[in-house]
């Protein structure tokens, strides 16, 4: 076993014979260390088209160790948020090692029932309840399933049973999406939003950039990095958002996107910027209904379930309270940088 504290959550994580954490070497250690430590990565946000890096901290072949088995998976992402405390995880994913009898026989005797699919980019989701629990199969490509993850009613518990003939990189990758979904069910009674967002840090406090697949967040956050001195990145793809003690912060997380950004961080938030391309740069302030339907749209959600989307929804209400939200119409563009900057970076009046 081994916790990983994300979001200020611990989440374990068992892998069940063959399966084992992989060992790292020097170089790969080094960026760990450097993760963990919330230093700055020379990494810079992946854009649509852009060649994609290495999704991990292991960097090329070079990097894996010698005593490596087709049994090892990298969890180098999640090793900055490693934690050795004793505190009880809000949820534990367990990697088994085959598929158990029980899924064939449920489905052909009905007792295990489709609820609806997830139809979008792979890996496409099919949801089934079983009694109290919940079954999703990942399909990875048409006709072709990677394996099952079953959540237990009381959303504390995970097991993933990877198909047979998978080897450790698609384990892996679906290995991180039954976390990414554990994750959302089992912090949502904690003011806790997982979004789909890029943040930029600048003195101290962080801009959050929301829109849908290609709109250019990524770009948009490059954009800051390369033309506002004293940015940095702290997520490209997936960082948590938190209300506590009637305060928004948002966190670095182990799942990043394209960008191999996995940084142990915790900071304010400054503000939450919905970007749309349009022939022009201008930004408004946006508030209420407008700031609420701008935010929901970016966070992970779990919308079968009615108790779950309840407490997300209420979170998203605080969030929208608590951080100034903005509208961006832009051009992929310095000058959209410069009005995003001088806009939400000028303190508003109380």
């Amino acid at each position: 076993m081994r916790k990983y504290r994300v979001g200020g959550h611990v989440m374990a994580v068992v892998l069940e014979a063959p399966w084992r954490f992989m060992e790292y070497t020097p170089a790969v250690a080094g960026r760990i260390a450097a993760a963990a430590a919330g230093e700055a990565l020379p990494v810079i946000p992946t854009r649509a088209g852009d060649e994609v890096p290495a999704r991990t901290f292991v960097q090329s072949r070079e990097e894996l160790p010698g005593n490596r088995t087709r049994f090892d998976l990298d969890f180098s992402q999640y090793e900055p948020f490693r934690t050795g405390d004793d505190a009880e995880p809000l949820f534990t994913l367990h990697v088994r090692g085959g598929e158990p009898d029980w899924l064939a026989a449920g489905k052909a005797d009905g007792s295990i029932q489709r609820i609806m699919n997830v139809d979008a980019r792979p890996p496409v989701y099919y949801i089934y309840s079983r009694g109290g629990d919940t079954l999703y199969e990942f399909e990875t490509e048409p006709g072709v399933i990677a394996g099952t993850l079953l959540v237990s009613e009381d959303l504390k518990t995970g097991e993933y049973y990877p198909k047979p003939g998978f080897g450790p990189y698609t384990t892996m990758f679906q290995v991180s999406t039954s976390l990414m979904m554990l994750y959302t069910y089992a912090t949502a009674s904690a003011s806790t939003l997982l979004m789909h967002a890029s943040v930029i840090r600048y003195g101290g406090l962080a801009n959050l950039f929301l829109g849908v697949s290609g709109t250019g967040k990524s770009t948009h956050s490059r954009l800051w990095l390369g033309h506002i001195e004293g940015c940095d990145l702290v997520n490209d793809d997936n960082p948590v958002l938190r209300v506590e003690a009637g305060k928004l912060y948002v966190y670095g997380s182990p799942w990043s996107g394209k960008t191999p950004c996995y940084r142990n961080l915790r900071v304010p938030v400054r503000a939450i910027v919905r970007l749309d391309q349009a022939p022009r740069n201008e930004i408004k302030r946006i508030t209420g209904l407008q700031a609420y339907a701008s935010v929901i749209a970016a966070a992970s959600s779990i919308r079968w379930m009615r108790a779950i989307m309840d407490r997300i929804t209420a979170t998203v209400e605080q969030a929208t309270q608590l951080a100034a939200c903005w509208h961006l119409d832009c051009l992929p563009d310095q000058e959209a940088a410069a009005v995003c900057f001088h806009a939400t970076t000028v303190p508003m009046p109380d």
